[in-house]
């Protein structure tokens, strides 16, 4: 099943619109990096049709087997088909400006909160993750596993998933889907990728590589900047930030409790501090890397919360996002490869298993504790599939409902 084509060239002020996609999309993106995924399919694929479902799969895939936050990569890669190196750029800051504002604002203002209605807003944006993951991994399923081999493949990446879970298994599962894609599926290769005409179809050789070296050169300069600096300093969270970006898989869920063992024990912070602003980055859109924004309020000094929570923010970032500029040009040459298509397409199977494992655990199992949930998750998927209704008004509707309930005696 091919997906439309995508949209000719964009427009002048393309960069602009794909800020404002991105801002969209970071403002209403609750559940975590996979369901991010889930409402990147929908607005990119089949809403603006700015690249094809196996060309998205194709991204989601290189992401996955990546250092860094998958959806934040995933979405300035698009954004740099879309409109080069500017549109990448803005695609990343109009998905993350709405998360890091929000954390900066809990690192401000927190304690002031109610804890009971945030827990029953909470509750109401896991059923939201739930309907919409459910949804993108019924649309991604039926186009790119829609044969026995591949349906096979996708089968045994989330039976892998599920039941030996790591930080590697997703990259491992990747890696195998390629190669029983190679070995089972060569007639059932995928076809040649065509590239888009917009400008930031284009990714040279030359981009990768310099993406790379700079990446390299402030992996030195993060590391030396550890034992060189003055302790609790900025520069000494700088690289603490940047190394763990650089190095983490599996993203947000991995890297803060990883955070948590770096600065709780040597005194940055306190256990009961770090772990409010872990509930926060749960309960709010976006990527959980902005996480890092609320780090860098807490710890500067007074008057300095916006500046340290910036450059906070970009420290944990930065490593995957120029890592994935530097895989996306060895993945475009070996696209144009035919021997390599087939081992694509088993990749595309496994991403649909991948999705699949995390919607079950820990999507569904996290939103779903009983009949009612069930019942409140399958009215939704109804309300989206069928009668269209958007993401953001389930997104309020969850929300309402949710603390309706929690006020019932």
């Amino acid at each position: 099943m091919q997906a439309n084509r995508p949209t000719a060239s964009p427009a002048p002020n393309a960069v602009a619109e794909v800020f404002w996609v991105a801002l969209k999309l970071g403002l209403t993106c609750f559940g975590g990096p996979i369901a991010h995924l889930g409402y990147f399919e929908r607005t990119y694929v089949r809403q603006k049709r700015w690249l094809v479902l196996e060309e998205f799969t194709d991204l989601v895939a290189l992401c996955q087997a990546l250092p860094g936050p998958t959806s934040s990569q995933v979405g300035f890669l698009i954004g740099q088909r879309r409109a080069g190196l500017a549109g990448a750029c803005a695609a990343w800051a109009g998905f993350t400006a709405p998360s890091a504002l929000l954390m900066l604002g809990c690192a401000l203002w927190a304690p002031q909160l109610p804890a009971a209605p945030m827990a029953a807003a909470l509750a109401g944006l896991k059923w939201v993750a739930v309907i919409v993951v459910a949804q993108a991994v019924w649309q991604m399923a039926r186009a790119l596993c829609p044969d026995w081999p591949r349906a096979g493949i996708a089968v045994l990446g989330a039976a892998w998933l599920l039941f030996a879970r790591s930080a590697m298994t997703p990259l491992l599962v990747l890696a195998a889907g390629a190669v029983l894609g190679a070995c089972a599926a060569r007639r059932l290769a995928a076809p040649a990728l065509t590239r888009s005409a917009s400008a930031g179809a284009r990714s040279p050789a030359r981009i990768g590589t310099v993406a790379l070296a700079v990446f390299v050169a402030l992996l030195g300069l993060a590391l030396l900047s550890l034992p060189l600096s003055s302790p609790h300093s900025l520069l000494q969270l700088i690289g603490l930030l940047y190394r763990s970006g650089s190095l983490v898989f599996g993203g947000g869920h991995v890297v803060l409790p990883l955070l948590r063992d770096a600065l709780v024990p040597s005194g940055w912070l306190t256990d009961d501090q770090f772990l409010a602003g872990y509930g926060a980055a749960q309960a709010l859109p976006g990527p959980l890397f902005a996480f890092s924004a609320y780090l860098g309020a807490l710890l500067a000094p007074q008057g300095w919360a916006l500046a340290w929570a910036l450059m906070a923010l970009m420290s944990l970032f930065v490593p995957g996002l120029l890592l994935s500029l530097a895989a996306l040009s060895v993945r475009s040459w070996l696209a144009g490869h035919a021997g390599t298509r087939a081992g694509l397409a088993g990749v595309n199977a496994a991403v649909v298993g991948v999705l699949a494992a995390t919607l079950i655990s820990p999507v569904a199992t996290s939103a779903i504790h009983g009949l009612k949930d069930l019942i409140i998750v399958l009215l939704g998927l109804l309300a989206l599939q069928h009668w269209h209704v958007p993401p953001i008004v389930l997104v309020g509707l969850s929300i309402v409902l949710a603390l309706s309930m929690s006020a019932l005696p």
